[in-house]
Formats: C-alpha cells, structure tokens, sequence
C-alpha cells in the first residue's frame, strides 16, 4: 500500500491502536484518535505522564493499526517514528488536531487551558511503511 492511500484512508477514519516498546521490549497497545497533516505526518494527543510517551522518548519506533468505524473491513498498518512536541511547542498543533477531528472548539481559551493543565503533547509520527501489501 503506498503512503498516500494509507493518508486517504485515516481522513475518515481516525480510531487506532498504537503499539509502543516497553523497556521489556514488549509491546505496549493504547487505544487512541489519530489525525493526519497536511504534510503527510500523523499527531495524536496524550499526557506527558502517560507510558506511550515515556516509551516514544527511550524508544521512538511505533505501529499503528487504524481502523474503520464498523471494525470489521478495510484498516491500515503504519510503521513510523514519532517524536514528542511538549507543550508550549505543541500548542498550536493541539487546535490544528482538535480542529480536524472535531471542528470549531465553543471556548478556545477553556481548550487551551485544558490542555496546560492535562500536560498534553503531540505524538507527531513520520510515516515509514503502511499496509496491508496484499491479503491472504
């Protein structure tokens, strides 16, 4: 599958797991919202405390199975790297995130003040492979 398909599938679907390597070496699933960039990169938004994060700053690899709104059916695998964008940085990139998932915010100073007090970053992911290459 080449990398723009994937991008055209994750405009209307935005629900996935992220799979993350824990210092075990196994895997950690979180179950999170993804949007893609203009730029062909991914953001998801987390707290700085949570184990994705502190797994992606020891270990920046990630997979990503995003998945339709009925389950079953079509769905895509991302292999990529992420980076950490920490607040203030990620501000800007928070609204752009919340926009495309969910419009216009009622009370953007509430939203932002929010994401200050939750201690959120953007997991900004560079997108390596995407798949499935073929079925079985």
């Amino acid at each position: 599958m080449e990398i723009t398909e994937a991008l055209t599938f994750l405009e209307q679907n935005h629900r996935a797991v992220l799979g993350t390597y824990r210092t075990s070496g196994n895997m950690q699933l979180s179950p999170i919202v993804v949007a893609a960039r203009p730029d062909g990169r991914l953001d998801i938004s987390s707290r700085e405390t949570a184990f994705k994060v502190r797994n992606l700053r020891r270990d920046p690899r990630v997979s990503l199975c995003v998945l339709n709104d009925q389950f079953f059916g079509q769905w895509v695998q991302i292999d990529g790297t992420a980076e950490i964008v920490s607040l203030p940085e990620a501000m800007d990139g928070l609204v752009d995130y919340y926009r495309q998932l969910s419009g216009e915010h009622p009370d953007w100073d509430d939203y932002r003040a929010a994401m200050t007090r939750e201690r959120r970053v953007l997991i900004r992911v560079t997108i390596d492979h995407a798949g499935p290459d073929r079925s079985g």
